[in-house]
């Protein structure tokens, strides 16, 4: 399976907003679209089909964001558990959350452990992970990390957007903590650390979905 670093992944990127003049706003939305369609899927022959979101504040985070809206469209159950404050966000990501505001109440800004350990994961059918992405530098801490403990000690079944968070997207090693997924769906291409030394024991399941960028 052809996969790609990080770096390229991050050219990719660039290329589509630079050159063929694709907004991340527009990667975004497909991405969501496709990771939604999937959750639509999973939940099909469940009982409980009540979803949480966790997300950090880069695009990865928007990722999430779209994905939640979609679902709601959709008529799902959808409770959006927000790590990091607005105003650290990306811009794309501040726009999906704009727009959120307005369709749904079911928001919720943690702050402290104490906020995270009031939420029952457990409850949910299923965990979308959309906390960090391939941008990750140093190792985990604070209330992410907490995050990321909390979402492994579930019962629900997780699924992470392009990689678990905290998973070294080069090398396959978990920065201090790591989601650990039962389902990874990989933007573009899957990226090298899904693939090498712990990356598939975190990784789960891996499934490709292209968002309509040329490698």
């Amino acid at each position: 399976m052809k996969s790609i670093t990080s770096r390229q992944a991050k050219s990719i990127d660039l290329k589509a907003s630079q050159i063929l003049g694709i907004p991340a706003l527009v990667m975004m939305e497909n991405a969501g679209i496709r990771i939604a369609d999937f959750i639509l899927k999973l939940l099909r022959n469940r009982s409980n089909k009540s979803i949480a979101i966790l997300c950090g504040k880069g695009n990865n985070a928007g990722d999430g964001l779209v994905v939640g809206r979609q679902l709601l469209c959709e008529g799902v159950d959808v409770d959006i558990f927000l790590l990091a404050p607005g105003y650290s966000l990306s811009l794309a990501t501040r726009k999906n959350l704009e727009i959120l505001r307005k369709l749904t109440k079911n928001l919720f800004q943690v702050r402290t452990k104490k906020d995270l350990e009031a939420i029952n994961l457990s409850a949910y059918s299923v965990l979308v992970d959309a906390i960090f992405g391939i941008g990750l530098k140093g190792k985990v801490g604070g209330i992410m990390r907490e995050a990321i403990q909390l979402i492994n000690s579930s019962n629900s079944t997780i699924v992470s957007i392009d990689i678990p968070s905290g998973l070294d997207a080069n090398n396959g090693h978990p920065l201090g903590a790591a989601v650990k997924a039962d389902y990874t769906l990989t933007l573009i291409a899957p990226k090298k650390g899904l693939l090498v030394n712990q990356g598939p024991q975190f990784a789960g399941r891996l499934i490709v979905k292209h968002i309509g960028l040329p490698l």
